[in-house]
């Protein structure tokens, strides 16, 4: 990430996949790193299966606003999300689609798209909640905001709480989404 600059990443999907989990995830892993972070996250009333949205704004000097009407990146779960954040990108941004959920390609073209079919996956490794992980592993393998084998050293303080079986699990799914950006992202 360039110093100085901040760096919105928008996550948007349905309530119930884990989209304010991933920005969780982000924040406290950029944290680790000493970055400056902010969350914002914005679901509907109904929660899972409501729409669900968060803006974590991530940079090296003190962040001027938690808010934008035009995130750098979107991180996309489902079709209705895409329709509703695609156009919100700022110009040459960066946008991460779950193809899984996703049947149409994005209508810009002024926009590095990434595509990966998250639930399925997500299946192979045999943990169907895990697709949020695989993405955000993915994202950040991408990227660099984070590195994430700096965000694998944090799993048991971002976890915290949890099951070691839970942890182990969602360790195995985010680096399933590292190596299917190693793969097949250049």
């Amino acid at each position: 990430m360039e110093k100085d600059k901040e760096k919105q990443v928008l996550f948007a999907g349905f309530g119930g996949q884990g989209v304010l989990s991933m920005g969780q995830f982000l924040t406290h892993a950029a944290l680790s790193t000493g970055k400056n972070v902010s969350w914002v996250p914005s679901y509907g009333a109904e929660m899972r299966g409501g729409t669900a949205n968060c803006l974590v704004t991530i940079a090296d000097e003190e962040i001027s606003s938690p808010l934008t009407e035009h995130p750098s990146t979107a991180v996309i779960l489902n079709r209705p999300s895409l329709d509703k954040f695609e156009d919100k990108i700022q110009p040459n941004g960066t946008l991460v689609i779950n193809t899984s959920l996703i049947d149409r390609k994005p209508e810009r073209d002024d926009l590095t798209v990434l595509e990966l079919p998250v639930n399925r996956l997500a299946e192979e490794v045999g943990n169907a909640r895990g697709a949020n992980m695989i993405l955000i592993g993915a994202y950040l393998e991408k990227t660099g905001v984070v590195d994430p084998d700096q965000a694998l050293e944090y799993f048991d303080v971002i976890f915290k709480g949890k099951k070691e079986s839970v942890i182990a699990k969602n360790k195995e799914a985010f680096l399933a989404g590292v190596e299917y950006a190693r793969k097949n992202w250049k």
